[in-house]
């Protein structure tokens, strides 16, 4: 079996002052999320992933989703420039981390912006996001670095969400799913899947047919597993008051092993 890692980075003290976009804010239970967050690292150990904890950074109240700082493909880490001027601290120690596992790392400058939670990889089709937190220069950028490579970049609007993958994740088959209120334009994705709930559209794949979920889909998760899925559920609630979901508390990165 390949070895294979997750990024993750321990919520810091400010975690209550995260960026919120397009929901309302609601108080965050701060001890209650670290729980959640150890939680949901051990789901990830639990199947299978070694998880690296990054440098805490504490200033930083939004350095838990540390998806959005870096988008990887094979061996090549792309250093993001976040959209959010405050998040922009929070990719220094990511640098380091994937350094030390060996990985080439490619940075995004200025004038590009690019959020990790805006891209969506199915087997070499990268999907980007161009919204809030992404602009035309870091997608210009994400293809510069991944094309050569063999990517497939394709840009799709997103406006209803923050990221692209607050609106859309894929299973192991590559089907997209999604909640068709929050996506913009659902006839991009060769297939399709509507799901009933927002948060049911967000999965990360575990390894065969094992989906990690949030406790707040549960109507998806029955109808991902009549479909002959495994939902793997967690309960992730403060973080989804600030726009979080399973996706973006982690950097998977089996494309290193496989």
């Amino acid at each position: 079996m390949p070895s294979q890692k997750a990024l993750v980075r321990r919520p810091g003290p400010r975690l209550a002052e995260g960026l919120v976009t397009h929901i309302e804010r609601e108080p965050v239970d701060a001890e209650l999320a670290v729980r959640q967050w150890e939680a949901y690292v051990e789901a990830l150990r639990a199947h299978g992933w070694e998880t690296i904890e990054v440098e805490p950074a504490d200033d930083c109240p939004d350095a838990v989703f540390v998806e959005d700082t870096v988008v990887m493909y094979r061996n090549v880490a792309l250093i993001t420039r976040p959209g959010a001027r405050s998040r922009r601290p929070e990719t220094a120690g990511v640098e380091e981390a994937v350094a030390r596992l060996g990985c080439s790392v490619n940075w995004v400058w200025e004038p590009g912006t690019l959020d990790g939670g805006d891209v969506l990889k199915i087997g070499d089709t990268v999907y980007v996001g161009r919204g809030g937190r992404t602009n035309a220069a870091g997608v210009q950028q994400l293809r510069a670095a991944f094309e050569p490579l063999g990517a497939k970049v394709v840009a799709v609007p997103v406006s209803k969400v923050l990221h692209l993958k607050s609106a859309v994740t894929a299973l192991p088959d590559g089907t997209v799913i999604g909640h068709i209120p929050k996506v913009d334009t659902p006839s991009l994705y060769p297939r399709f899947l509507p799901v009933p709930e927002e948060s049911g559209a967000h999965v990360v794949l575990l390894g065969g047919s094992r989906l990690l979920m949030a406790a707040s889909a549960p109507r998806t998760a029955e109808l991902l597993g009549d479909l002959g899925f495994e939902p793997v559920v967690v309960d992730i609630s403060e973080f989804e008051k600030l726009e979080g979901c399973v996706t973006c508390l982690s950097v998977r990165l089996r494309e290193l092993y496989a």
